[in-house]
């Protein structure tokens, strides 16, 4: 990662470089806030890649009537069309003490060659790059309570992605709501007063159960969520997630959770769980229960006439062969 903080002077030119939009969507605000902290009087206005109109560039970029500094901000470059990647690289080099260029590219080959420019004319880059993994998850959840200075446990960071899921967006205002409306330290009681609710959090009580091999609390849970409306679609997602974890885990041996962790693109706690949960299963049952579950995936996707009865008996399948 090239730079997540800029500096107290912003040079003239600044990439923001990756795919994930919150990221993105932070750095704009954090350089328009320097700017603004090293000259109140600067003019900042931004030009979107998107629906380009030819010539907007040059006026957005020409001098200031009353001479004051100006920045240009450009959100997805990587969408230009041809007059705009023309037009953006020919005022790159009118970049200076006057003009200062931020241009935000998503990645891809698109729009390439205005990435290249920027940084051989040592642009300072910042990078935001996607948040996938399950590690990655963690730790911009841990990093959004840390920034606050708000102290949080292992388990409140747990639950508040299974909950919310992998929409980073989400994920972040979550982690603002109970930043602003929770006091002292947030733990898995305070993210399921918030978010116990959600079809995610559920599905992973009914992904526990059943590996665990509790049957009935496992249907029971199942049942309450298709009572109070909530989808089985994303249920099947989450036992077929959590079998996969067992999966992995089973056939990495024996290491530290860390470094298994980074190993396998999953946090350290999903490690320890999986650990605790193979006990009384082995690969073929696994190897079973995985069968099962893709049997109820395309069930529930519209290939069966009754979902619910597609997950119940997946959920069955996976209780029966827990050892």
């Amino acid at each position: 990662m090239s730079e997540t903080v800029v500096a107290s002077r912003v040079p003239p030119l600044v990439l923001i470089h990756g795919p994930e939009s919150v990221l993105i969507e932070r750095a704009i605000a954090q350089v328009s806030a320097e700017l603004k902290l090293t000259d109140p009087q600067i003019e900042i206005v931004k030009v979107s890649g998107t629906g380009y109109e030819a010539g907007e560039l040059p006026l957005q970029a020409s001098p200031s009537l009353f001479g004051e500094s100006k920045a240009v901000i450009v959100t997805d470059a990587d969408e230009g069309n041809e007059a705009f990647q023309a037009e953006l690289l020919a005022i790159l080099p009118d970049a200076g003490a006057q003009l200062i260029l931020v241009v935000a590219h998503k990645g891809g080959n698109r729009g390439k060659k205005i990435v290249d420019s920027l940084k051989a004319a040592k642009a300072r880059v910042i990078d935001t790059p996607a948040i996938k993994s399950d590690r990655d998850k963690q730790d911009f959840t841990v990093n959004e309570f840390r920034r606050a200075g708000r102290k949080t446990t292992p388990d409140a960071i747990r639950a508040l992605i299974e909950a919310v899921g992998s929409d980073i967006a989400e994920l972040a205002s979550a982690c603002q709501q109970l930043i602003s409306d929770t006091t002292g330290t947030i733990d898995e009681h305070v993210v399921a007063i918030y978010h116990g609710g959600k079809v995610e959090a559920t599905g992973f009580r009914v992904a526990d159960a059943a590996i665990a091999g509790d049957a009935g609390e496992a249907l029971r849970l199942l049942r309450h969520a298709i009572a109070t409306g909530l989808d089985p679609v994303p249920i099947v997602a989450v036992l077929a997630s959590q079998l996969r974890q067992l999966v992995k885990v089973g056939a990495a041996g024996r290491g530290r959770s860390a470094d298994l962790a980074r190993e396998l693109s999953m946090a350290p706690w999903q490690v320890d769980r999986a650990r605790r949960a193979l006990s009384g299963w082995s690969g073929d049952a696994l190897g079973r229960c995985i069968q099962a579950v893709a049997a109820a995936d395309f069930e529930v996707k519209g290939g069966g006439r009754d979902p619910v009865y597609a997950v119940e008996r997946a959920i069955l399948t996976i209780a029966a062969e827990h050892g």
